[in-house]
């Protein structure tokens, strides 16, 4: 659909002002591939326009706020004061992970290592590095998954991207130590648009997070493309965390290819964050290949989060789940669209989904729309969306035995919610994700001033006396 109005918003004009500015110094520098990209996005949005409510996928979303804030965007990396230790630090004990970080839009690295390989013949960092280093690998996968625009953002993100990571694992590797991205705004109302490329071979693996995280309380916006291709027998498991400020909006939109027999398990956690809106496409083209996919939103006060599922079964034998919860209070809303699409000739599919939701108060909402397009019929597909406020019986039940009310409440949510969080692999990872959900369902948690991660060690232990087994 194309936009319905020509206003032009200051948000328009600051991306536009910079996408003139890198096609004029910066093409020459980029790779062959890079700039039809770039034209072919431009054009794209200068004729369609940012997306709007409507949009039948954005009518629950509202974005012209965002549209009329002043925000600039970074064009050249900073040097920052602190050193990577200072800024990006993860202080989980027992959890080894290797980390990336993007620092308003840009590759982050002060001793210049901006792309690295290792000993077993992973490859990790820069992605504008990787386009020229890795020239082959980039023309093979780079922006193939991101063809058909879904909509203004999309093609915005190829036409001014600025960086993201790069990370490619050769056939039959398996990579022990996580990778963990961590994207940080710094600055005051700032506007990036990074994209990142993840590459698995054959009977390969990798644990990956995804960290969005801001250290102010100033506006603004990030807007992120991944692409993830999963080879014959590739494991993945990709984490979502995400903790920013109430006046930042963030959209994340993530395309998944998983060849034969592929292991994809993703775990998306929404706990802080203005206006956020999370798109995850996944083509299952290999026989054999399931996906495992989860979602837990936490959303208070005038908070907003959209979640966009898409799950495409194009060949027979293939497995996917989805299951998504949200807690939301005050006049917190949300928005769940759960796709599955099962082709013609996709026989003998196993497909599920499930959307929960908790509403604390009266003003807070939740649009939910679960939906199966399937055109095979030996198929066993299933959806469901609830809607409702805590059990009352189960409260009663709970008061009874002496427990106080707000103990009461906290544990029947914490429990709500520890069926995602329980699918988290890495116990220590787990657990300190667990230790966030807590505080957040409490009111401690706000958005961090380092890595999303290091709240889960307070200077005081968190107590949590309940013992859900006696439930």
């Amino acid at each position: 659909m194309k936009a319905t109005n020509k206003k032009e918003y200051a948000l328009e004009k600051s991306f536009t002002a910079f996408y003139k500015n890198r096609i004029m110094t910066q093409s020459q520098k980029e790779h062959p591939k890079v700039a039809v990209l770039r034209k072919k996005g431009y054009d794209y949005f200068k004729e369609y326009g940012f997306p709007h409510t409507g949009m039948e996928k954005w009518r629950g979303t509202d974005l012209e706020g965002v549209y009329e804030e002043n925000l600039t965007v970074q064009v050249k990396p900073e040097k920052f004061e602190k050193s990577i230790n200072e800024i990006f630090r993860c202080e989980v004990h027992g959890f080894n992970t290797r980390v990336l970080s993007v620092l308003n839009g840009h590759y982050y690295s002060p001793d210049d290592r901006q792309l690295v390989t290792f000993e077993n013949g992973v490859i990790a960092g820069s992605l504008a590095k990787a386009q020229t280093a890795f020239p082959v690998l980039f023309e093979s996968y780079f922006g193939e998954l991101n063809k058909n625009y879904n909509h203004g953002f999309a093609a915005l993100n190829d036409a001014i991207f600025t960086d993201g990571i790069f990370i490619y694992v050769p056939d039959g590797v398996e990579v022990k130590d996580s990778f963990q991205l961590i994207k940080i705004l710094n600055l005051p109302k700032v506007a990036v648009n990074t994209r990142n490329l993840i590459i698995l071979g054959k009977n390969s693996s990798l644990t990956f997070l995804h960290c969005d995280d801001s250290v102010n309380h100033q506006p603004g916006f990030s807007n992120t493309v991944t692409e993830i291709y999963l080879g014959e027998n590739a494991g993945l498991n990709l984490y979502k965390l995400q903790n920013l400020n109430d006046e930042s909006a963030l959209l994340n939109n993530t395309f998944v290819r998983q060849g034969k027999e592929s292991r994809l398990r993703v775990n998306v956690l929404s706990l802080n964050g203005g206006l956020i809106r999370n798109e995850i496409t996944v083509d299952l083209d290999g026989e054999g290949a399931d996906a495992d996919i989860s979602g837990l939103y936490l959303l208070d006060k005038y908070q907003h989060l959209d979640n966009q599922v898409y799950v495409h079964h194009n060949v027979p034998r293939c497995n996917s789940n989805e299951l998504f919860k949200g807690i939301l209070d005050n006049e917190a809303s949300g928005v769940f669209n759960g796709y599955i699409y099962v082709a013609r000739d996709a026989q003998q599919t196993n497909a599920f989904q499930r959307n929960n939701n908790i509403l604390m108060k009266p003003d807070a909402r939740i649009d939910t729309m679960p939906f199966l397009e399937i055109y095979a019929d030996d198929v066993k597909c299933s959806h469901g969306a609830t809607v409702g406020q805590l059990d009352e019986e189960a409260m009663f039940y709970m008061r009874q035995r002496g427990i106080p009310f707000d103990d009461a409440r906290l544990l029947l949510l914490y429990a709500f919610a520890a069926e995602v969080t329980g699918k988290i692999d890495i116990d220590a990872l787990r657990i300190s994700i667990e230790d966030m959900v807590k505080r957040r369902l409490r009111g401690e948690l706000s958005i961090c001033d380092r890595c999303v991660l290091h709240c889960s060690q307070p200077d005081k232990p968190i107590e949590f006396e309940i013992d859900l087994s006696k439930i």
